[in-house]
């Protein structure tokens, strides 16, 4: 299967069986990016992460006692 990343539009060719195929012809709001882009928005947010003034909006989680 080709697809094309979202963020530089490089044309790569995935296995149409794999798991990423699958839901992108399944879900058409899953995008595909590139190893490269991936790697590279990771590279930046662990910056920012250290940096201290970047937050995550996580959800909170409520610890019941039940």
């Amino acid at each position: 299967m080709k697809v094309k990343c979202v963020i530089c539009d490089k044309v790569q060719s995935i296995e149409n069986e794999s798991l990423q195929a699958k839901r992108l012809r399944n879900r058409p709001i899953h995008t595909f990016m590139c190893k490269e882009c991936e790697s590279r928005i990771a590279e930046r947010t662990q910056k920012r992460l250290a940096s201290g003034k970047f937050q995550f909006n996580r959800p909170k989680t409520n610890d019941d006692e039940w």
